[in-house]
C-alpha cells in the first residue's frame, strides 16, 4: 500500500512539474518580447533621450505614478515623454546609466516588469504594466520610486 501511494504521489509531482515547464516554454517568446522592449526602447530612450523611441512602448493613456525623494510624482505619458525630450540625456552627461531587469510576469495578454534604472543622482525602481495589443506589448502603467537613501 505504501509502495502504491508513494508511486501516485511520484506521478502527481512529476506530472505538476511538467505543467510548470509548459507554461514557462509558452510564456517564453513574450519575456523575449518583453525584454527586447525594455533595452532596446525604454532603456535606450531614456539615455538616449530619445523620447520617440522611448514614446514607441507606451500606450498612449499610459498614466506615471510614484515618488521621487519622498514627493509625490504623477504625469501623463505626454508630460513624461517632453520631460524626456527636454533635459539633458544621460549619454550626452557623460554620467553613468545602467538599467536592469528584475522580473518579468507573464499572464496571458497581460505583464508586469520590475526594472532597475541607474541614472544621474537616481536609483529608480519601476513596476511597469503591460498589455499586449494587436501582438505588440505596450507599457500601460509605469509606478516609479527613487531607491536611492
Amino acid at each position: 500500500m505504501k509502495t502504491i501511494l508513494l508511486i501516485a504521489f511520484m506521478l502527481c509531482t512529476f506530472h505538476g512539474i511538467k505543467a510548470q515547464n509548459n507554461i514557462k516554454m509558452e510564456n517564453q517568446a513574450d519575456v523575449s518580447a518583453i525584454t527586447d522592449a525594455l533595452e532596446n526602447y525604454y532603456f535606450k530612450g531614456i539615455y538616449e533621450g530619445d523620447e520617440i523611441l522611448l514614446g514607441s512602448i507606451f500606450h498612449e493613456s499610459a498614466l506615471l505614478f510614484g515618488d521621487i525623494k519622498g514627493q509625490p510624482y504623477f504625469k501623463t505619458v505626454d508630460l513624461y515623454l517632453d520631460g524626456v525630450k527636454n533635459r539633458q540625456s544621460p549619454k550626452d552627461s557623460g554620467k553613468p546609466f545602467k538599467g536592469e531587469i528584475l522580473k518579468i510576469n507573464v499572464v496571458n495578454s497581460i505583464a508586469t516588469a520590475e526594472i532597475n534604472v541607474k541614472m544621474y543622482e537616481f536609483n529608480y525602481r519601476d513596476f511597469l504594466s503591460f498589455h499586449k495589443i494587436n501582438g505588440k506589448w505596450f507599457i500601460v502603467n509605469k509606478m516609479l520610486t527613487d531607491v536611492s537613501q
